[in-house]
């Protein structure tokens, strides 16, 4: 496995080392002891989800103000545009995002800790998401900043307006949500 440094501390990049021939491919798409080793990191993870989209469909910016929750998120069918946007008031990389592409390509894999918001948009025909978290999804927690916060920016490669549910579409601004200290 090889660590990449994302222009926001604390988030990385992760690329597998991939074994293939012509019969296919394998690789480990985690090991708790080679990733301790390698990120200096100790996470347990708890729950593990799976989602589904269409192409031009996004999710987020999600989080949840208590019981937040680390990612390793990667895609197994198609592409995305992840993106990890970091609320955390006190770093000095407030209301600053990284993305990435992620596919099932690449194989890339992109750990996101707790104290930051995360979404992504759907750049192939459809694709299949899967992720790790350390804590327990808790929906009176979780919260919502608005995918096209100007004070954020993120530049989305969408084509036009994207699908969106109510929830993210009524997502607020990061100058009005509750963010870590």
């Amino acid at each position: 496995m090889k660590i990449v440094q994302t222009e926001l501390p604390d988030v990385i990049i992760l690329e597998p080392t991939v074994f293939g021939d012509n019969r296919g491919f394998f690789f480990e798409s985690y090991n708790q002891r080679e990733f301790r080793e390698m990120t200096g990191l100790t996470v347990d993870f708890v729950q593990d989800n799976h989602s589904r989209s269409l192409k031009n469909v996004l999710r987020g910016l999600h989080y949840q103000i208590q019981q937040p929750q680390g990612k390793l998120v990667r895609v197994i069918r198609g592409e995305v545009f992840d993106v990890a946007v970091d609320i955390r008031r006190s770093s000095p990389s407030f209301g600053k995002w990284a993305g990435i592409h992620l596919s099932d390509e690449n194989k890339k894999q992109l750990w996101i800790p707790p104290g930051f918001a995360h979404g992504f948009a759907v750049t192939s025909e459809i694709a299949e998401f899967v992720y790790k978290t350390t804590d327990y999804y808790a929906p009176d927690f979780e919260r919502c900043i608005h995918w096209k916060d100007p004070q954020i920016g993120i530049d989305w490669p969408l084509d036009g307006h994207p699908l969106v549910s109510a929830k993210d579409e009524n997502g607020v601004r990061l100058k009005d949500a509750e963010v870590f200290v």
